[in-house]
């Protein structure tokens, strides 16, 4: 479906502190996941599959990273002359002013004074997943919301700022809560909004006036009485990224076929950064098994139960296993890894040996030299 009447926000800095292992250098939307793709391809990939064709992203810092993976947008098809993708970069005198939602929205309020849609999706780039946002659209106009809040069913992620709804039969959210769930499992926000965009302009004139600058408290919670605030249970499959020990275990759920198909369905792709390479190239003494190994490698020695990034080099006599290595990394002979994160371009020297747990993986930074 075409949704020209629509527009996406992305957030691709918020939650950084969840996953300081891997934002030192980049937003949390620029992380690597799955072997090829970065966590804000699911979310871009969504909203392109939507037919929605203007997105803009709302940066704060450490930004590089992602314009060098976006670039034009011409993977996603945003590459265009009319509307397409936009940088929106930060425009107060401090990084205090942008800790919030409100604040970085009124930044581009001359984004949206230029800007034709009537609808507006807001968005965090901390989850995965493959969701068919013409049902969430729908959903929003069939029942007159104000605001329309996806959410999803189950265990709260490990947030300081977790969104918890609770609904009426007709999905009218009726009591709101920030934080932990108090006991058991309930419905969470996935950081999805939609609402009208004359609406989001009365709502935040209101909050700015009043120094009210927390989205989900000052907007959702504040006017839960007077604002018809609707939540969406998303029924695709969603792995949030929380904390390092979620995203170890969203990557390593890629190995299952049942959820790689739920990622990847042929009708609503996930596009990603093209690059192009020889494929992977393994030697005599190479043994790899229920791996995810992408271009570009030069594999001898053993890889099992791992994912392996672009041009990778694993030298012979090397085990590695329930590990992620990402994209330039150099392992040596002789070296033995097991539950540990690499991030780009890390080398591990010869006889080396570094073991995490599965509920507690090993993170080394980026062009780290062990």
């Amino acid at each position: 479906m075409r949704n020209n009447n629509v527009m996406g926000i992305l957030f691709p800095n918020m939650h950084d502190e969840a996953l300081s292992a891997l934002t030192s250098s980049r937003p949390f939307g620029s992380v690597p996941f799955g072997g090829r793709y970065r966590l804000i391809d699911f979310t871009l990939s969504n909203l392109v599959n939507a037919g929605i064709s203007k997105v803009g992203i709302v940066t704060q810092d450490n930004y590089q990273s992602l314009m060098d993976h976006i670039g034009s947008g011409k993977s996603w098809d945003l590459s265009r002359k009319n509307e397409g993708l936009y940088f929106l970069p930060p425009v107060a005198m401090s990084d205090e002013l942008y800790a919030g939602r409100v604040a970085s929205l009124t930044g581009i309020r001359p984004f949206f004074r230029n800007s034709k849609e009537e609808y507006v999706i807001l968005s965090d780039c901390h989850v995965v997943g493959n969701i068919d946002y013409d049902k969430i659209l729908d959903a929003h106009r069939e029942s007159g919301a104000d605001i329309t809040v996806a959410c999803k069913h189950g265990d709260v992620p490990r947030l300081n700022d977790n969104l918890l709804l609770w609904m009426q039969e007709d999905g009218r959210v009726n009591d709101i809560m920030l934080g932990n769930c108090p006991a058991g499992e309930c419905d969470y926000g996935l950081g999805i909004y939609i609402m009208r965009k004359d609406f989001l302009i009365r709502m935040l004139d209101a909050a700015v006036s009043r120094n009210h600058m927390n989205f989900d408290r000052d907007i959702l919670l504040r006017h839960i009485d007077d604002v018809k605030i609707y939540g969406y249970r998303v029924p695709e499959y969603t792995a949030v990224i929380s904390s390092p020990g979620s995203f170890f275990r969203a990557n390593m759920d890629l190995l299952k076929p049942e959820v790689r198909a739920a990622l990847f369905p042929a009708q609503r792709p996930i596009y990603t950064k093209v690059r192009d390479a020889a494929p992977a190239v393994y030697g005599l003494h190479a043994s790899v098994t229920n791996s995810l190994v992408a271009d570009g490698c030069f594999i001898e020695g053993e890889v099992h139960n791992s994912i392996i990034f672009r041009d990778v080099r694993i030298a012979r006599d090397t085990h590695i296993e329930n590990s992620i290595v990402m994209q330039g990394a150099i392992i040596c002979e002789k070296t033995s890894l097991n539950c540990a994160v690499l991030d780009k371009d890390v080398v591990i020297k010869a006889s080396r040996n570094l073991s995490g747990a599965e509920g507690y993986p090993i993170f080394i930074d980026k062009g780290t030299v062990v």
